[in-house]
C-alpha cells in the first residue's frame, strides 16, 4: 500500500485509492511550515482551518513542485490545486470520523446541475454534493506536519472502494462490516494522497496528536 516510486504511484493511486510517499519534506522544512503558519496567524476553527488556500504560506505549500509532481502523475499534466485544509488535533481539540466519503465541493457560484446537490454553504463559501465523474478527477494530497501513528488518531481507508461510485450511508456502513481496513501510517513530512471516494475514517488520538496539510488537486475539464 506504500509507494515512493513515481512510476508505481499513479497505478498504487488507481488500484488502491491511496499511495503514501515518505520523506517528500524534509524535518527541518516541517518545523519551519509550522513556524510559518503559526506566523500566518490563520483563522482557525476546533479542527483547524477549512479554506487555507487565501493564505500565501499555504498556497506555496500547495504549488511547490514536489507537490504538484505527486498530483500530476494520477491527474495529468494540467492539475492544479484548487482547496487547502489545515487539521490540528489536539487533547484540547480531539475527535473522530465515522466512516465516509469526501463528496461534497466547493463552488464559486450555485447553478443548478444533474447530480450537483444538495447544496449548502460553509464559511460563506457554496458547496454541493459532486457525482462521481467530477470526484473522480480529483486526488488529496495530505502532508503530514507531524508523525502520524497507531496511538493519534490516524487516517483509515477501506482500499479500493474508490471504485465504486458515490455510496449510500447504509452501504458505507456494511462496507466497514466488511472489509479490512488499513491505518495510514505516515512520517513526519511524508505525503497520503486518496482519491475522495474511498472510504475513510479516523478514531480519536490518544496522545499529543499531529497538524495534517491538505490540499485537494484536481485536473481542469477539458475543452
Amino acid at each position: 500500500m506504500i509507494s515512493s516510486d513515481l512510476a508505481e504511484w499513479p497505478h498504487a493511486v488507481e488500484r488502491n485509492g491511496f499511495a503514501i510517499a515518505s520523506n517528500v519534506f524534509s524535518q527541518e522544512e516541517m518545523s519551519g511550515l509550522i513556524e510559518d503558519f503559526e506566523a500566518a496567524n490563520l483563522t482557525r476553527s476546533r479542527a483547524g482551518v477549512r479554506h487555507a488556500m487565501a493564505s500565501p504560506v499555504v498556497a506555496a505549500v500547495a504549488q511547490d513542485e514536489r507537490m504538484l509532481a505527486l498530483a500530476r502523475p494520477a491527474l495529468g499534466a494540467t492539475a492544479v490545486p484548487f482547496r487547502a485544509t489545515l487539521f490540528d488535533k489536539s487533547p484540547e481539540s480531539n475527535w473522530l470520523v465515522v466512516w465516509h466519503q469526501d463528496t461534497a465541493l466547493p463552488l464559486k457560484q450555485r447553478q443548478e446541475m444533474p447530480g450537483w446537490e444538495p447544496w449548502s454553504v460553509k464559511d460563506s463559501v457554496i458547496y454541493a454534493r459532486a457525482p462521481a465523474s467530477a470526484l473522480n478527477r480529483i486526488l488529496a494530497l495530505r502532508l503530514h506536519l507531524d508523525e502520524s501513528t497507531a496511538e493519534n488518531g490516524p487516517l483509515r481507508i477501506l482500499p479500493a472502494t474508490h471504485s465504486l461510485g458515490v455510496l449510500a450511508d447504509d452501504a458505507i456502513h456494511d462496507l466497514a462490516e466488511r472489509k479490512p481496513h488499513v491505518d495510514c501510517l505516515v512520517s513526519q513530512g511524508g505525503v497520503l494522497a486518496m482519491r475522495p471516494l474511498v472510504v475513510h475514517a479516523s478514531s480519536k488520538s490518544r496522545i499529543d496528536a499531529p497538524d495534517e496539510f491538505s490540499t485537494s488537486n484536481t485536473q481542469p475539464p477539458r475543452p
